[in-house]
């Protein structure tokens, strides 16, 4: 492996934020000649849906008028690589697309979001749909080549580097999702963190008073406003939803 990408993989590894993360890794394709990304990952997918919009977490490079037109409509749900992506691991090309249109093999929803993509010069790239281990989970990333490279130009592109740039996704998918986030960016206080702790941990009410030197009035305000800030009705619920997140059982940076 060239020195290059071990170094830049460490700087992805030793990142605390996916901020950080996502600018390291929006510079690092370019490099390779894709200049707008889109990410998305969610724990909450289903048999037929991705889940809430809210438990979805997406990153773009793409100017906001393709992403309020793609995202923000809920368009992408029916996307032919977004449905690509839900059901395969790997990387597609997108001469799929090019494949789908020569054929007519388009519903009108398919063909609303292409007309979409070419507005905003979305035409030519890769799509990685990443491995997880759980069932309800589901990452992706699409990468989009610059206005009037073509296809056969990626092909290229992928050819030479594809094994690379499939090494680099896969190491920042893995590394964001290990780091804690809030679609709501309402982010757990160290108490509340605590207390859900001690319930996961299989700790009554009173138990938990104890250990945080507490009284039981006040440990139940501290998960009700975990429950809140989690948009979860159950403290059950809010173990759950802050472990997918990362909020909590945690090492402390």
């Amino acid at each position: 492996m060239p020195r290059k990408i071990t170094d830049h993989l460490a700087r992805v590894l030793e990142s605390a934020s996916i901020e950080e993360i996502w600018a390291l890794h929006c510079e690092k394709m370019a490099d390779y000649g894709f200049d707008r990304l889109l990410y998305g990952f969610t724990r909450f997918r289903t048999h037929n849906s991705f889940g809430h919009t809210d438990d979805i977490l997406v990153l773009s490079s793409h100017e906001q008028g393709y992403f309020d037109a793609f995202i923000k409509s809920g368009l992408f749900n029916n996307a032919p690589m977004v449905r690509w992506a839900a059901a395969n691991v790997g990387a597609c090309s997108w001469r799929r697309l090019e494949k789908m249109l020569a054929s007519g093999d388009l519903t009108a929803s398919d063909r609303k979001i292409i007309e979409i993509n070419h507005a905003h010069n979305v035409r030519a790239g890769y799509s990685i749909s990443f491995p997880d281990t759980s069932v309800r989970a589901k990452g992706a990333i699409g990468l989009c080549a610059p206005k009037g490279v073509h296809q056969y130009q990626v092909e290229e592109i992928w050819a030479e580097h594809g094994h690379d740039i499939l090494l680099i996704n896969n190491v920042t998918h893995l590394k964001i999702t290990a780091l804690p986030f809030s679609l709501t960016h309402r982010n757990l206080t160290p108490r509340q963190r605590e207390a859900l702790e001690w319930v996961g941990d299989g700790k009554t009410m009173q138990d938990i008073a104890t250990i945080m030197g507490l009284r039981p009035a006040t440990v139940e305000k501290h998960l009700r406003l975990a429950r809140a800030a989690l948009d979860v009705e159950t403290t059950t619920q809010a173990v759950l939803k802050a472990s997918f997140q990362n909020q909590i059982f945690v090492v402390s940076t």
